[in-house]
């Protein structure tokens, strides 16, 4: 098993934000090293019910022999954009009582060479959440033309020298395949030179990672699975770690809050009516969270509450 660490971010927010009841039925959609997760169960009567997510494969080993003898708690290899027929098999449809969706990169994916996520050191050209699937980031630079490969690094690294990197990538690739993770960041490098507070590489390998995995997609089908599968009253509780997750996930929310808030030419139909609520304000790890765990300086948390259905409202006054 790995022995690689991985500290929750806004562990002791999240599961506040989940306001968990001791019967209560909760989704981790993103187990990881599972530090949500003991603290849900931590919280949790005998009668509690936790069912976890994750596409590592690494990462749900770690669950079933950490947390597989509790009978409150349920571990499969999948991902969130397939929650709907997760939560089917597992008979708990529309009935969570809270929904927390940690997103981004596990410190023990980043810390493992193996894995290909870190360009800080060296090993094969992978990046996939889930080896077993899909193709490795190796394979995806190797066949993606150069201008679909300048556009997901501009849209999904927010690079501006994206041209440029994907012009000399397509050039490389034909001398030699890109294999490794130091092979692409002195590479990067070398084309638009060294930058001052991050490596030249940080945005293309979360661009590369970020396609590799359909992280966006599975988001938006993971969120909108969310929403429909919490109770009412139940809580969604999303954690982002870069602007495109959370510009999603707060474009998601406040559609559901109030579609013409976001979509101005859509005018209100009048018999919709909002699925969930905004609770608080956005959160952001505090100053102490950052000292003693860096990578939580980027992490944004955004709650939401499911609103019941007017006819149910009605129904619960009369």
């Amino acid at each position: 098993m790995s022995t690689y660490q991985h500290q929750a971010v806004l562990r002791e927010e999240a599961v506040s934000s989940l306001k968990v009841r001791e019967e209560g039925i909760y989704l981790d959609a993103t187990f990881g090293r599972g530090g949500h997760s003991r603290a849900i169960l931590a919280s949790l009567s005998e009668q509690g019910r936790l069912f976890t997510l994750d596409k590592d494969p690494q990462a749900v080993a770690a669950g079933l022999e950490e947390l597989g003898g509790d009978p409150r708690f349920s571990i499969v290899q999948g991902s969130f954009a397939e929650m709907d027929r997760m939560v089917q098999e597992w008979q708990i449809e529309r009935n969570l009582d809270g929904i927390l969706l940690d997103l981004g990169v596990s410190s023990p994916q980043l810390d493992d060479p193996d894995r290909g996520f870190s360009f800080r050191n060296d090993g094969p050209l992978d990046m996939r959440m889930d080896p077993t699937k899909g193709v490795s980031a190796a394979e995806w630079l190797a066949d993606t033309p150069e201008r679909e490969m300048s556009r997901v690094f501009w849209e999904f690294g927010e690079e501006r020298h994206a041209r440029r990197i994907a012009r000399s990538i397509v050039k490389a690739r034909q001398q030699k395949s890109l294999e490794t993770t130091t092979q692409l960041a002195d590479l990067i490098e070398a084309t638009i030179g060294k930058r001052e507070k991050k490596h030249p590489a940080t945005r293309c390998f979360q661009a590369i990672r970020i396609v590799v995995n359909d992280e966006m997609g599975d988001l938006t089908l993971g969120l909108e699975a969310a929403v429909r599968q919490l109770r009412p009253g139940g809580r969604l509780v999303a954690i982002s770690f870069h602007s495109l997750e959370d510009r999603l996930v707060k474009r998601t929310f406040r559609e559901a809050v109030r579609p013409g808030q976001v979509r101005r030419n859509i005018p209100d139909h009048p018999d919709w009516s909002p699925r969930l609520k905004l609770i608080g304000k956005a959160v952001r790890p505090s100053e102490q969270e950052i000292s003693v765990n860096p990578r939580a300086r980027s992490a944004i948390m955004r709650v939401a509450e499911k609103i019941a259905p007017p006819n149910t409202r009605q129904s619960a006054a009369t």
